[in-house]
């Protein structure tokens, strides 16, 4: 199983970190690790002083495929959740100004929280609200349709490039509000105000 992030997908987001926008859909990996243990919080890594919070809608791979046409994409997953992207901010900049590769920042350990799975016929892809509450307030809220690239443009632009496979899980991007976390912090995950995600931070 592999976990694939797709990075700026979403205008303000580019905006609110001053990046480049490209038209090319941009993504990265993180490994099976940077999945939390069941019911395990998140502990913050003592080699970051800014680790930012990044809500997205992710999407699980339900069979293999290579080459998938768009317009058969939505074939190829049946279920949505929400998943926190967690990123050494700190680290990622300073790798960004020396042109190196983000793993780092990326991939860690425990970075990539993953909710409970519902069915996708439950909600309007096109047009689904999600958000990031910490501590009951919310921080970030997204929308689908502000996606710069859809979820079947992704699959198909992915699949052109590595082999999808059933269990892996795509990451799509994150709204604009990514910050700062602390310890003790209780972040909680919503698509269509059903809570699909909660982590504790210690």
């Amino acid at each position: 199983m592999k976990i694939i992030c797709i990075g700026r997908n979403y205008k303000k987001h580019i905006k609110e970190l001053n990046n480049k926008y490209s038209s090319e859909i941009t993504f990265f990996l993180k490994p099976e690790t940077s999945i939390p243990s069941k019911n395990q919080p998140f502990f913050l890594p003592d080699f970051s002083n800014e680790i930012h919070h990044e809500i997205e809608i992710i999407v699980k791979i339900n069979r293999t495929g290579k080459f998938i046409q768009k317009k058969f994409s939505n074939r190829y997953y049946d279920e949505i959740s929400i998943g926190i992207d967690f990123t050494a901010r700190d680290i990622q900049e300073n790798l960004k100004k020396m042109g190196l590769p983000w793993e780092k920042a990326k991939a860690f350990d425990g970075s990539a929280a993953v909710g409970k799975f519902i069915s996708k016929n439950k909600i309007n892809l096109d047009n689904t609200e999600f958000m990031l509450k910490i501590n009951g307030d919310i921080k970030q809220k997204g929308n689908s349709k502000n996606m710069i690239n859809n979820i079947d443009e992704i699959i198909s632009h992915i699949s052109k490039y590595i082999t999808l496979k059933k269990g892996d899980i795509i990451f799509t991007g994150t709204p604009e509000g990514v910050g700062k976390i602390n310890k003790n912090d209780i972040l909680e995950g919503f698509i269509e105000n059903q809570k699909l995600l909660s982590i504790n931070v210690i």
